[in-house]
């Protein structure tokens, strides 16, 4: 066991970047969303740097890029339901698990861990990516960035988690890719863990200065 989980009751865990490399499905629905604009494409790696904050800053970082601009209200709304209709159609086909992240799971809920997923990532392609890695009953919960008024950053998502198990937030583990995931963490009272092989917008994670960095998920088990 890791050092990291001593005293540690629940495991909140992040979704892509984290958990999954799902940037090539976004990418697809992406450029899918700007040809329908009549925009050139981003292409995975441009895309691989603006995840992290939900569906909607990511297009409205994509079509900032394609036209030169920060989009009107209108056109990211346009844009961004484009983005979600392509997405929804597949959200999985190419996105894969990383090394370690099964073995992880598996040993930590054996372990007796309350394992939880925080993501601001729409809560309705949460289950559909789980469920074709057979990983949808590992979750006591999975909440989504729309799920509650607030997403990462803030910390609210992570302590909605805590309350609904009755833990104290010093009994709970973050686990990200990001700044995001770690600022939620520290801000919400949890003790935070990072990947460095996730989405972080070009920039090292360690220097966000979690509590630990492992290189695989399965260092934790």
């Amino acid at each position: 066991m890791h050092p990291i989980l001593t005293d540690i009751r629940l495991v909140t865990f992040d979704l892509d970047g984290t958990l999954v490399d799902s940037v090539p499905d976004l990418a697809v629905a992406v450029d899918a969303a700007l040809d329908a604009l009549g925009l050139p494409p981003a292409g995975e790696a441009r895309v691989r740097d603006w995840v992290g904050n939900g569906s909607l800053k990511l297009m409205e970082r994509a079509l900032a890029h394609a036209a030169g601009g920060l989009p009107g209200e209108a056109l990211l709304a346009r844009a961004h339901a484009d983005f979600l209709e392509h997405y929804g159609r597949d959200p999985g086909s190419r996105t894969r698990l990383y090394p370690g992240v099964r073995e992880a799971l598996d040993g930590l809920r054996g372990g007796g861990w309350v394992l939880t997923l925080v993501t601001n990532k729409p809560f309705a392609f949460i289950r559909p990516i789980l469920a074709q890695f057979g990983l949808e009953d590992h979750f006591a919960l999975c909440l989504g960035g729309d799920s509650l008024p607030q997403k990462k950053p803030d910390p609210a998502p992570l302590l909605h988690v805590a309350a609904q198990f009755g833990l104290s937030p010093s009994a709970c583990l973050m686990v990200g890719d990001s700044r995001h995931d770690v600022a939620a963490g520290r801000a919400a009272g949890f003790r935070t863990l990072a990947v460095p092989y996730g989405y972080n917008h070009g920039e090292p994670v360690r220097d966000s200065r979690p509590d630990a960095l492992v290189d695989s998920l399965a260092e934790l088990v």
